[in-house]
Order: C-alpha cells, then sequence, then structure tokens
C-alpha cells in the first residue's frame, strides 16, 4: 500500500525538494550571500614564503613544520590553501580570501600556552602596546628553568626581585618566560598588569581545543581539553586557590606572553576541561584554537617574502572553461532532444535543477566551512554532472527495454525504475567513495576537485530519487508521453511494439 501510495503521488516528492531548496535560498537571503567563495587562481589571494633562520634546519623538522601548517590553513576550511617546501628551509604558503596579516599571523603563530597562578595585579590604565611588526616571527624560547611540582608553585612566594620587576614593567617591553620563576606580563589590551607565579599547567598538556559559544553565554570562547598529567596538575591548582583570598585565588592564560584570560576560582575543575575567553571573534577563536590544536612550529621562520596572487591568469581560464562546459552541455542537450525527444526535456529539467542546487550549496559551503571554488572544483563539478547524465541513460533504457518485454508504457515506468534505481545507486556510491578517498589522500588543489566531485555526484543522486523518476511519473500520466505520441520519446514505433501493447488495452480487456 505504502509503494501505491507514493506513485500516485510524485508530485509531493518534487514539492518537498523544491520547499528544501527554497529554505536554502532563505538561507542565503539572510546570511546575504549570493556566491560563492573563489579559490586562490580565481579571486587572487596571499603567497607567503617563509624562510628558517636556525642554524641547523633537518628534513624532518622541515617536515612537521609543513604538516602542522597545512593543518592550520585546512582548519580555515576548504580553502584550496597548499603548503609546499622549496629548498632545504624555505616552505611556500599559498591560501585564498585571507589578508597578508592574517596569513602571516596563522602561519607564524606560536602558540605557547601556560597556565599561572596570579600573586598581584594592578591596573595599567594609559599605557599602550606597540603595534608589532609582521617579521620577523619571533619563538619564544620554551623550557627555560624546570616545571616544578604543584605544591612547589603553590607555595612560591614573590621575591623582591620579582616586585622591583613588576612595579617597573611596562606593557609591550619584552616578557621573560622561566617555568619556575614568576613572570610579569600584561593583558591583550594593555590595561591590566600580572605578576604571576610559576607554570602550574604547560601546553603541551592540552589535547583539544574548541572554539564556540558557551552554553548560556553571548560570547566566543575557546574550550581547552587536558591529557591526565594536565588534568591532575590543573584540579590540584583549582582545589588549592579556590580557598585563597583575592587575587590570588585567581589563575591566568598565558599566551605567547600576553593574559588572554585570568580567572576567579570558585571550585575545583577536576574533569580536565578549561576555557580561555578575552572578547575574541568568531574568526580569532577559531584562529586560536587551530593554533592551539596542531602545536607550536619546531623551527623558526621569518617572511622573506609575501605577495598578492592576481586572479588575471584564472579568470581567463575560468571564461574558457565555463564556455566549453556551456558547448559541452548544449551537445548533450540536443542530443538528448535528438535521441530520447520528450524525454529530453526531463534530461534539461534536471541538469537544471541540479546546477541551482549545486551552485545554492557551494555558496552556504563557502560561508559554513570555507569552501572555495576554483579551477580543480569546478572540473569536479563538470566530472559529476557527467555521472547524472549516465544515471538518465540507465532509467530511460530500462524503460524501453521493459516496453519490448510486453509492459505497458505506465507499468515500464515503474518496474524500470525498480530494476534502474540499484544500478544508479551503486555507481554513483562508487564515484562518492572514490571522492572521499581522493580528497583524505590528497591536498591543495586535488582535495579541492574531490570535495566537488563528491558533492556534486551526491547533488546529482538525490535529484534523480527525488526529482527526475517523479518528473517522469507525472509526465506518464499525460497523454502526450502516456499515449506515446511520436514526438514523445516512447512512441509505438520508436519502442519497436504495437501501439495497444504500448497502451496495455489488452492487459485491461482481460481484467475486464
Amino acid at each position: 500500500m505504502a509503494t501505491t501510495s507514493r506513485r500516485s503521488r510524485p508530485w509531493l516528492v518534487i514539492l518537498g525538494l523544491f520547499f528544501v531548496l527554497g529554505v536554502l535560498f532563505g538561507i542565503m537571503a539572510g546570511t546575504k550571500t549570493w556566491a560563492p567563495k573563489l579559490g586562490l587562481d580565481l579571486q587572487g589571494g596571499m603567497t607567503i614564503t617563509l624562510t628558517a633562520t636556525n642554524a641547523e634546519v633537518t628534513p624532518e623538522s622541515l617536515a612537521l613544520a609543513v604538516s602542522i601548517i597545512q593543518q592550520r590553513v585546512d582548519g580555515m576550511g576548504v580553502g584550496e590553501a597548499s603548503v609546499t617546501t622549496m629548498g632545504d628551509r624555505n616552505i611556500i604558503v599559498s591560501a585564498p580570501n585571507v589578508t597578508r596579516d592574517d596569513l602571516v599571523e596563522l602561519v607564524g603563530a606560536t602558540a605557547q600556552l601556560e597556565f599561572r597562578p596570579v600573586l598581584q595585579t594592578t591596573f595599567a590604565a594609559g599605557a599602550t602596546e606597540p603595534e608589532t611588526a609582521v617579521d620577523p616571527l619571533p619563538r619564544p624560547e620554551e623550557g627555560q628553568g624546570t616545571l616544578l611540582p604543584v605544591d612547589e608553585v603553590l607555595a612560591y612566594q614573590a621575591t623582591d626581585e620579582d616586585l622591583q620587576a613588576f612595579q617597573d614593567y611596562e606593557c609591550g617591553d619584552p616578557h621573560v618566560d622561566v617555568l619556575d620563576r614568576a613572570q610579569v606580563v600584561c593583558d591583550t589590551d594593555g590595561l591590566q598588569k600580572y605578576l604571576l607565579g610559576p607554570v602550574a599547567v604547560q601546553g603541551r598538556n592540552v589535547t583539544d581545543a574548541m572554539a564556540g559559544i558557551p552554553q548560556g553565554d553571548l560570547a566566543w570562547a575557546v574550550s581547552l581539553t587536558f591529557d591526565g598529567e594536565g588534568t591532575d596538575r590543573f584540579g590540584d591548582v583549582t582545589r588549592a586557590l579556590v580557598t585563597k583570598a583575592e587575587p590570588t585565588n585567581m589563575f591566568a592564560i598565558v599566551l605567547d606572553g600576553k593574559v588572554r584570560s585570568a580567572a576567579r576560582v570558585e571550585a575545583a575543575i577536576t574533569n580536565g576541561q578549561a576555557q580561555i575567553t578575552g572578547q575574541f571573534t568568531p574568526a580569532e577563536a577559531q584562529s586560536l584554537a587551530n593554533v592551539l590544536k596542531f602545536g607550536a612550529l619546531p623551527l623558526d621562520f621569518e617572511p622573506s617574502q609575501v605577495e598578492s596572487v592576481s586572479p588575471t591568469l584564472g579568470a581567463e581560464q575560468l571564461r574558457v572553461g565555463l564556455i566549453a562546459g556551456l558547448l559541452g552541455i548544449l551537445v548533450v542537450g540536443v542530443y538528448a532532444l535528438f535521441y530520447y525527444r520528450g524525454l529530453g526535456l526531463v534530461v534539461l529539467s534536471s541538469l537544471i535543477v541540479a546546477g541551482v542546487t549545486t551552485y545554492v550549496l557551494m555558496t552556504l559551503l563557502g560561508t559554513a566551512v570555507g569552501f572555495t571554488l576554483s579551477l580543480a572544483s569546478i572540473a569536479g563539478t563538470i566530472v559529476g554532472v557527467a555521472v547524472t547524465a549516465d544515471s538518465f541513460i540507465i532509467y530511460f533504457e530500462r524503460i524501453r527495454d521493459e516496453i519490448r518485454e510486453g509492459r505497458s508504457l505506465r507499468a515500464a515506468i515503474e518496474s524500470g525504475w525498480k530494476k534502474a534505481r540499484g544500478t544508479i545507486l551503486i555507481a554513483n556510491s562508487v564515484s562518492i567513495l572514490s571522492a572521499i578517498v581522493l580528497y583524505v589522500l590528497a591536498v591543495g588543489g586535488v582535495q579541492g576537485f574531490a570535495f566537488a566531485l563528491g558533492l556534486t555526484t551526491f547533488i546529482n543522486l538525490v535529484l534523480v530519487f527525488c526529482f527526475t523518476k517523479p518528473l517522469v511519473s507525472l509526465l506518464g500520466r499525460t497523454k502526450f508521453f502516456g499515449e506515446g505520441h511520436p514526438l514523445s520519446g516512447l512512441s509505438a514505433d520508436k519502442m519497436g511494439v504495437s501501439r495497444e501493447r504500448l497502451l496495455g488495452r489488452r492487459v485491461r480487456r482481460k481484467e475486464a
């Protein structure tokens, strides 16, 4: 009974599809996003050449730096970013849709994270930090001193030298980072000055970092997860600080010599979870989470060359490629109309709906996950559309085979679909699986090709089930298609059967 219901109401499936498209267009209108993001070769972007300044640069350390930088830029989304080596101490990073400062900060950030108890704090009103130059990219020394046991960290008393340094320090001065000594630093705005105790927990104990808006809050924050050692040390520290008076009941989260967050401990935190707050924008929170999650660079780098990439050449290639693609679709359309006649209109309408759906999803994915449209992804889209044409041919030819085997036209539409859908599903699934494997194993432009191929193939698979087949069922009920008009592509002469067999009249008389 359920099958009969679906057959009798194919228009409901089509209406449901257009309702979903309407919702997606509504999201585009709500976000005021009407065009997909363009890749480096189409819109332009930045290319930065990083040169290692260390006296000794091993291939292993350079490969590790490439891996970390690649993970950082990939954390920005599916952005066609590429990270490659050149020579024995250079790394070239290319990324679309980013500014010079954003790219330099992303690849050069060190992510030296420390948790220190607060000894004293005071306002540094009027103090301003000088603008930091983007070159070179300093990496603070790590590992000076010894990480103290938690009880020694908590028992630490500021020395006269520490207090004098705290009094003399001005925001913007170089900071001294020693694990087992006090440290004087300011917050990111340069308005609050802190005297901090020795390091209680190190950034290396952070196993995961995630940006988001905590439940019940309105501001972005970065959530951290500690490993076993970090969980134990952080739990011991917070358990002790909760009993102290202000400001010694506070701990500071210090990132690269600046206090990102300083919080009062109101309860022991023993679950290995912490948060960094501090009026982040969504982009700042995500960038910080990426840097913390993927670690610090093993080498010191300076940007030896930073340049903008012009989209002129890619735009010309895009123009030529679009012309070729449109000509190809035109040839397919003409052939479909010539060979399938009226059914060719189904092919053309399905391709149009597929094109609109693909455009909408690529536009929204550009905002959601940073997907960028490049020449490689356009090629993947065209290949995915070609797979769609195969699905139409499989279905239409199966309908014809069913008619030649003695079924009426309307019965052949349903029985042909039952026999064709398995083949269509398997063929498209293989293409999607291939795209997933290619995406996982590849980087850069090849990854963009794979993503576009998988996305387009998935969209076309959905549309074959939710648009093409219901549309054919509806057309089979019309006089033009249902009675085998010579221009419908399903005429009795073209099928090589009698008109009575095509219309199933003998079957109906027998049943009567």
